[in-house]
């Protein structure tokens, strides 16, 4: 049985137009939501791209550790001067 995305977009562009729209993501939620497996690594791939996304270490209810990656407004790329 083969695993057939809905959405035919990279992985790195659904997590990107997700940080434009809301402002951050956990791994939680890209999974739940893309089925991202990996986020740490497209938050890499995004970054090597030029965005500013941060990263800060957050607890949930039940005292578990995980990271929530934010992007803010201006949506702008560092360039290669």
């Amino acid at each position: 049985m083969a695993f057939e995305r809905v959405n035919k977009l990279p992985m790195t562009t659904l997590i990107l137009q997700h940080l434009k729209k809301n402002g951050d993501i956990s791994s939680m939620e890209a999974n739940g939501i893309y089925k991202c497996r990996s986020l740490s690594r497209r938050i890499t791939d995004l970054r090597e791209l030029g965005h500013h996304i941060t990263a800060e270490w957050k607890k949930d209810q039940a005292g578990q550790r995980y990271r929530r990656y934010s992007m803010f407004p201006p949506y702008h790329t560092v360039t290669n001067l």
